[in-house]
């Protein structure tokens, strides 16, 4: 076990957004927990690898406490495991909002627990969330009712998180990206789903990463959306 170094734990960690926040702590010399459904094992000593269902709680639990006894403690925990069903609001069925509430509100709600209460034996910590631009403002076309309500809710309580623990060291962020170009967007949707954005065009993975890297490293910047979205969140 080495505390050396700084811990940090990714959720929805094997692809797109969550693959790039791997690579960009671990290029800052982050020991990494990464979890995902369908993670597989890294090469890399300096990189735990746990595959599971982060919305379940024994999942959530596995992934804190096997991270502490490898690298003795948790500095951040990016919550970025997130799922977008996109039809319209009737169509929706009971599995559609179950699948989503599971993943974007109890894969947030059990980790966090878990994560913040390693970070008051330190009196120190940072969690930030990856939530949606769409859950503060609506695009026409574009089915975001599920987004909205699931990120929207993660946006206030990083708010609540980031008032209730400041007095502890612990700060609590979000980013809220427009539409990334990562691989769930064929190629031919790119120009299409650019437009959406005032700055006309997606934006990049790396784009998130950087946000992210930059509130783990602003100690003074608690209870913040950061908007990551070409504009989107400003109007249209």
């Amino acid at each position: 076990m080495s505390i050396s170094h700084k811990v940090v734990v990714v959720t929805g960690a094997s692809q797109g957004i969550g693959a790039a926040v791997v690579k960009a702590f671990r290029r800052l010399d982050y020991r990494i927990v990464a979890t995902s459904r369908s993670i597989k094992p890294s090469e890399d000593p300096d990189i735990l690898t746990l595959a599971g269902d982060i919305g379940d709680p024994a999942t959530a639990k596995r992934v804190i406490s096997e991270g502490v006894a490898k690298f003795g403690r948790i500095d951040t925990l990016v919550n970025n495991a997130g799922i977008y069903i996109g039809k319209p609001f009737t169509e929706h069925t009971a599995q559609d909002f179950a699948a989503v509430v599971n993943v974007n509100v109890a894969g947030f709600y059990y980790i966090t627990q878990l994560a913040i209460a390693e970070m008051e034996k330190h009196s120190n910590g940072h969690v930030v969330s990856v939530t949606s631009s769409t859950a503060d403002a609506a695009i026409g076309g574009v089915y975001s009712v599920l987004a909205a309500l699931t990120k929207g809710g993660l946006n206030a309580a990083t708010k609540s998180l980031a008032i209730e623990y400041a007095s502890k060291g612990i700060r609590v962020n979000a980013v809220a990206p427009g539409i990334i170009r990562t691989p769930m967007h064929a190629p031919e949707t790119h120009e299409a789903l650019g437009a959406f954005h005032p700055l006309g065009r997606m934006g990049e993975m790396s784009d998130i990463a950087d946000a992210i890297l930059f509130l783990d490293s602003a100690p003074f910047i608690t209870g913040e959306i950061l908007h990551v979205d070409g504009g989107q969140s400003a109007g249209h």
